[in-house]
């Protein structure tokens, strides 16, 4: 081999080594960009979404304090409310979460929706913490959790310090039982390194929403109060504010409180307002009233020389949800609940709303 073709070999040499570096590099930027699997065992929703970018520490500031969440959670524990439903609706089995205490028929502290999601994420014995009264911080520290979620719940000062003990505590951003269901997704969802995936969910829960409140035109517009009555003592009312996430849902269902009821509000904060039936004035701007109750309660109510007067209790513009339904137990709304009970509930109120102007 002469000297030119010993030059030329080399040549062609150097051009095949500089190829193959390029692909290889090429090669080597494509993998230093494909999104990790995820470590959580998400559902179909949630993996649609594009990847989470979280950077760590997360700090989420509460009434309470502020979490302070160095690293993805491995381990979620929830407390009280159906925070354990938002981190099934992304996919993530808590390592324990309270019983629930309302609308449970069968004793098994398990919400039929509740119930449903694990059956699909095929949980059989989910660690259920029997709290109903009280906290049980040893069951909670057992479960050895990297965060607790705590966003819908009436958690004191006390409790949330006690649980910090155990791991950092997302607790609610302003007071005891006021989370709307989006407060209470996003906060959750961030808690566990998971804010994409928690928007993406109220993304499709609003679509949900939308698409079955098209059928029902009659709803918009319509002044509600949630005000629930007593068959044995029928001298007061309990009616829940527009702070209470039952009555924000029905905002967001197109209805609103009437200006009687809103004046009546001392604190802004509060869920709750309790007046004397001497008030009941302050129920007769509302075009449909809906509580917890039967048939025999409002037959009651409508026979009670007072309470009967009130125009929508005399027309019949009434939802009633019965204690034997799951529906007791969604008023409080949540991705789950509200797509295993949409259906009926926007049922019950169209009815209701039917009979407003005859």
């Amino acid at each position: 081999m002469n000297t030119r073709q010993k030059l030329s070999f080399t040549a062609v040499l150097i051009l095949i080594m500089s190829i193959v570096a390029l692909v290889g590099c090429s090669n080597n930027q494509a993998a230093s960009t494909t999104t990790p699997a995820p470590t959580e065992t998400t559902n179909t929703e949630a993996a649609a979404t594009p990847a989470d970018t979280t950077e760590y520490p997360i700090v989420i500031k509460h009434a309470l304090g502020e979490a302070v969440i160095e690293s993805k959670p491995e381990r979620v524990a929830t407390v009280q409310w159906a925070n354990q439903d938002v981190a099934l609706a992304l996919g993530v089995v808590p390592v324990g979460f309270s019983a629930a205490n309302f609308g449970v028929q069968d004793g098994s502290g398990l919400l039929p929706w509740t119930a449903k999601k694990l059956d699909e994420l095929g949980v059989k014995n989910p660690n259920v913490f029997q709290d109903t009264d009280g906290l049980d911080f040893e069951a909670i520290s057992d479960s050895n959790p990297d965060v607790i979620l705590a966003a819908y719940s009436g958690i004191t000062q006390e409790d949330y310090d006690t649980l910090s003990q155990i791991a950092p505590v997302v607790a609610y951003p302003t007071a005891p039982w006021a989370t709307t269901w989006r407060e209470q997704v996003l906060l959750n969802a961030t808690g566990m390194g998971m804010k994409a995936q928690g928007e993406q969910l109220i993304k499709d829960t609003e679509k949900l929403v939308n698409d079955k409140l098209s059928a029902y035109p009659q709803i918009k517009g319509k002044t509600v109060v949630w005000v629930n009555f007593s068959d044995t003592d029928m001298s007061k009312l309990h009616i829940y504010t527009p702070a209470d996430s039952r009555v924000s849902f029905l905002k967001e269902l197109g209805m609103d409180a009437p200006a009687s009821i809103t004046k009546e509000i001392k604190d802004p904060k509060s869920y709750s307002l309790n007046l004397s039936a001497e008030n009941a004035e302050v129920l007769n701007d509302a075009d449909i009233l809906i509580g917890y109750g039967d048939d025999k309660l409002y037959q009651a109510v409508k026979a009670d020389p007072l309470l009967g007067k009130i125009p929508a209790i005399q027309r019949g513009s009434v939802a009633f949800i019965t204690s034997d339904t799951p529906l007791v137990a969604a008023g409080t709304p949540n991705p789950l609940s509200i797509s295993y009970t949409i259906d009926e509930y926007l049922k019950l109120i169209g009815a209701a709303a039917d009979k407003v102007n005859g």
